[in-house]
């Protein structure tokens, strides 16, 4: 069904039901709970989950396929970020325009930048795609301040022009950005006893954006253009002697990964419409890595668990504070209460990345794979599967489960 084989199937319908039941499995703990702290069903946050799951998803078709290592894909972040305000101040609030722009922007530069990068391999490749990254985060943040304005970021004003829209709405505001009249910001609150559930008009928007993003990479994971570029990975040299050219699959796969994180930068322009050169930054290129590593480089829904179990640390530990720490240790003595506090404090709050860090060594070190390969794992645990089988399994098994 769809073109695609019963596993594959099954595994978007999986992606599917977890993105439209998101507002109810991110919202475990009723609101007045203390641990309604880790609840993560809040619009924003949904929409960076899906937004950065599309970032992650176009990361690797390039990394997991081909094995190339780029520390640029920021730049496409931010391409797509700067086209969709231009589309916002210049043509309408219709968050349409802006995300076809921000697709076609971002494409373009990437065949720039992949034509060039891809004469390297290797170490050579990623530094050249950092060095693109860091030239045009300098740009946007100095240089191109007519375009980009600068360190202040782009963000729209009642000055626009929007040729096919309003510059302002009845009372004297700015317009929302919007889809066919419906506003991203719009927000449905369903109060189930002291749980309250929302629905985000923009979550699902970016939701059915991810959803028809990862059925592509599904597509071009198990087509022929998807099996010459595991066959770069696999031995690129031998391919070379055979006589085959692979700068145009390398070339064609970098390019649509660059659309991928352009269409990122998109949605994230049309959930809050404003850009700025940070989001070009080396940092936001190695954010990505992390994700796709994390979740399982190579495989189809690895990308989106690295980026919602980074984003969720990102939003939900870093707002552990003292306060909250006191409140859960209150049961104990005073003494072992400030000492609980301390110890945990170093790990949640402005100490999430050292919780994030050690968990990212742990992935790497016992799960190569990422948290797919522990999914398996437990999968054949629970199923009593004999370790020879589980290991002749691993070692048969495609790549791309």
């Amino acid at each position: 069904m769809l073109g695609l084989d019963r596993k594959d199937f099954i595994l978007l319908l999986v992606v599917f039901a977890l993105v439209v039941l998101a507002p109810f499995l991110l919202n475990p703990f009723p609101t007045n709970s203390a641990m309604a702290q880790f609840n993560a069903g809040y619009p924003d946050l949904m929409q960076r989950f899906v937004i950065f799951g599309i970032f992650a998803i176009g990361f690797n078709l390039l990394f997991g396929l081909t094995g190339y290592l780029s520390f640029g894909h920021a730049a496409f972040l931010g391409v797509g970020s700067y086209s969709a305000v231009w589309m916002f101040k210049l043509l309408s609030m219709s968050v349409v325009p802006a995300i076809i722009a921000s697709v076609i922007a971002s494409g373009i530069f990437a065949l720039l930048i992949g034509y060039i990068s891809l004469r390297r391999t290797g170490i050579y490749f990623s530094i050249l795609t950092l060095a693109f990254a860091q030239m045009s985060f300098n740009l946007a943040y100095s240089v191109l301040t007519p375009i980009t304005n600068g360190e202040t970021g782009l963000q729209i004003t009642l000055a626009d022009p929007r040729i096919l829209g309003v510059t302002a709405t009845e009372s004297g505001s700015i317009p929302v950005t919007n889809l066919l009249g419906a506003e991203m910001r719009s927000t449905y609150i369903m109060d189930v006893g002291t749980w309250a559930f929302q629905f985000n008009v923009g979550y699902y928007v970016c939701a059915a954006i991810m959803l028809l993003a990862f059925y592509v990479s599904v597509r071009i994971f198990r087509s022929p253009f998807g099996l010459m570029l595991r066959a770069i990975k696999a031995n690129k040299t031998r391919l070379n002697y055979t006589g085959l050219n692979i700068r145009p699959y390398t070339l064609a796969v970098f390019v649509i990964s660059g659309m991928y994180a352009g269409l990122a930068g998109g949605l994230m322009a049309s959930m809050d419409p404003l850009a700025g050169a940070e989001r070009m930054q080396w940092t936001a290129s190695g954010e990505v890595v992390l994700m796709t590593i994390l979740g399982g480089a190579g495989t189809l829904i690895g990308p989106v668990l690295g980026a919602g179990v980074i984003k969720y640390f990102e939003n939900i530990f870093s707002k552990i504070n003292s306060s909250v720490l006191e409140s859960w240790f209150a049961f104990m003595p005073e003494n072992m209460q400030h000492a609980a506090v301390y110890v945990s404090e170093h790990f949640v709050g402005p100490g999430w990345h050292l919780t994030l860090g050690l968990l990212f060594m742990l992935v790497v070190t016992f799960l190569p794979g990422g948290l797919v390969e522990g999914g398996q794992r437990l999968s054949r645990l629970f199923r009593g599967k004999p370790q020879k089988d589980a290991a002749r399994d691993s070692t048969q098994s495609n790549p791309a489960e």
